[in-house]
């Protein structure tokens, strides 16, 4: 795959307001440092910047940037956005040599749907969204793809199994899990018996002797005086 250029440009000054004012001409303020070169203060065009992430696969790609007529070889390092609007602020790039070698982080993604998903009910869990790799910089992918297709239930993959290109080096256990497919969680039913009684209700029970008690109340009452006669 053909490594994909940007264009940049000196810029003198530093601080937030230089900034903003790269900003408001529609540029990109950013910086290229590296073992052959001196930390370089740039800018680029944002346009050209947003077009170049928009076809990228992740934000850690390997750029030619073109800089007063020559082309330097650098590995986009960092991205800085907005927390809001997403626009790129800052971006920071590592420029290397064609025979140096590198690490990156790449990352993971599956595709197709487990068969253990499909038809067994599981789930398909991602432990490892990135793999730290080492290389030559034309070497390095710009995604590691991975068929989980043929996973049944119990399944994973791990980094050993991974299809990498030649001469691009795991920097992690391979016994690490990258996927697993779970079998799905049965929750025990309640007993049938206890399903269908109904909530329990407590009533209040009068003292077995409280009629007696009544009774022996209106006996010891005094009787009322009949009205006397004239």
């Amino acid at each position: 795959m053909a490594t994909p250029s940007l264009t940049a440009h000196p810029r003198t000054g530093i601080g937030r307001g230089a900034a903003r004012k790269i900003k408001a001409q529609g540029n990109v303020p950013g910086i290229m440092y590296g073992k052959s070169v001196q930390p370089t203060n740039l800018q680029f065009d944002a346009k050209e910047v947003s077009k170049l992430l928009a076809h990228a696969a992740s934000e850690n790609v390997l750029v030619d940037v073109k800089l007063d007529g020559r082309v330097q070889l650098a590995l986009l390092q960092e991205v800085q956005h907005h927390p809001l609007s997403r626009r790129v602020l800052h971006l920071d790039l590592h420029a290397v040599a064609e025979n140096e070698t590198l690490h990156a982080h790449v990352p993971i993604e599956p595709f197709g749907e487990p068969a253990g998903v499909k038809t067994g009910g599981g789930s398909l869990d991602q432990s490892l969204r990135s793999l730290d790799l080492e290389c030559q910089p034309r070497a390095l992918p710009a995604v590691i793809k991975v068929d989980v297709s043929g996973l049944k239930l119990g399944e994973s993959i791990h980094v050993r199994d991974l299809q990498l290109p030649d001469g691009v080096k795991p920097k992690v256990d391979g016994a690490v899990t990258v996927f697993v497919v779970h079998a799905p969680t049965v929750a025990e039913a309640a007993p049938a018996a206890d399903a269908a009684k109904g909530p329990e209700v407590l009533k209040e029970k009068k003292p077995a002797d409280a009629k007696a008690g009544a009774a022996a109340g209106k006996a010891a009452a005094p009787a009322a005086k009949a009205p006397a006669k004239k």
